[in-house]
């Protein structure tokens, strides 16, 4: 198995996959908290294929695209590496994909019949839509409800007093489930900045969670990227979503969805 591709640092893939798996486990123990309880999703988008499936037979199991045409693409990929695996008694690790990015209207379809969980559901209609498209599905489809915390017009999400009610109306759905919450540092600021945005939403979803509305299952609080997860870990989330610090170099470009 490859090592991977060498950062300017001359890091591997494994060597960085480890230091982030480190890192979180050392940022969890300072906040009092077991290491295992904090999810790594790998940021895939700018990876390629083969950096998936070493890190597959590294024991990593959930990945993340933030574009539903790449994500189709991946998941055929890596099905199709898995299958032929098993046809020569090989293991074949399983995969659960997570959709972070802006979804379009016209691709909720496709990207629900792939992903395990959809962190960006920041509007009643998207989630209406999502409703929709999941009729067929055996499961409802599981989703976290996207909060600007910092306010910034760039970013997307739902303002931190509406949270609650977008997280209600889900739960009326037969189709579409609220696992959590999701939020972004800002994008100026550093880590001076990320924290009271992460504090500020890890205290909306323990608002949430105190009022019931979601049950047992509104259990997923998604901070946290490559320059601030062990903050975000710090400040109580339980998913974070890492691309550059274990990728290392881009490896593909990113563009954007068709229309």
């Amino acid at each position: 198995m490859s090592t991977g591709t060498q950062d300017a640092n001359g890091t591997t893939l494994k060597q960085r996959y480890d230091d982030v798996k480190s890192r979180i486990a050392a940022a969890a123990r300072r906040a009092g908290r077991r290491p295992e309880d904090v999810m790594l999703v790998v940021v895939s988008k700018s990876g390629s294929v083969e950096q998936i499936r070493e890190l597959m037979q590294m024991g990593q199991v959930d990945f993340a695209e933030n574009r539903v045409q790449q994500l189709l693409q991946r998941v055929a990929q890596v099905d199709e590496w898995r299958a032929r695996r098993a046809e020569l008694g090989g293991s074949a690790p399983a995969v659960r994909w997570h959709m972070i990015g802006t979804m379009q209207r016209n691709k909720v379809k496709k990207a629900v019949e792939a992903v395990r969980l959809i962190h960006s559901v920041d509007s009643l209609r998207l989630a209406e839509e999502i409703q929709v498209a999941a009729a067929k599905r055996e499961s409802p489809v599981e989703v976290l409800v996207e909060v600007n915390v910092s306010g910034e017009g760039s970013k997307h999400g739902v303002a931190p007093g509406a949270a609650r009610h977008l997280v209600a109306q889900i739960e009326t759905m037969v189709n579409v489930r609220a696992r959590g919450l999701m939020c972004m540092a800002p994008l100026e600021g550093g880590v001076a900045a990320a924290r009271p945005t992460f504090e500020r939403c890890r205290e909306l979803y323990e608002d949430i969670r105190q009022t019931g509305v979601g049950g047992e299952r509104f259990n997923v609080l998604s901070m946290g990227m490559s320059a601030d997860y062990e903050v975000a870990v710090e400040c109580g989330a339980n998913l974070v979503r890492v691309g550059g610090a274990v990728i290392g170099p881009p490896q593909v470009s990113e563009e954007p969805d068709e229309a």
